[in-house]
């Protein structure tokens, strides 16, 4: 039987997968943020997380150690973002 790694399978892209949606919610730049895994203390700009979707959302994942940063779902007119593993969201108006 094959071990869980909690690493998700299947291809990601970079971080600035991230950075149009960002924008519709953020007055800063997303290209110019930088993140901090609580898990294995890497950190890096937003380019550096691997980002998988596009269904049913984007998750950004850690490099190192594949801790999810962030998960991002868009429906018509809003914006959900959950930061980190946490089990609340915010949703944003974009309309």
């Amino acid at each position: 039987m094959a071990q869980d790694t909690g690493r998700p399978s299947g291809t990601h892209q970079d971080g600035n997968r991230l950075a149009g949606p960002l924008s519709e919610i953020l007055r800063a730049e997303p290209t110019t943020a930088w993140w901090r895994c609580p898990d294995c203390g890497r950190s890096g700009p937003l380019a550096e997380l691997h980002v998988y979707g596009p269904d049913p959302g984007l998750t950004a994942r850690c490099p190192a150690c594949s801790r999810v940063a962030l998960r991002m779902v868009a429906e018509e007119g809003h914006l959900w973002l959950s930061l980190g593993g946490a089990t609340g969201a915010f949703r944003f108006r974009t309309a």
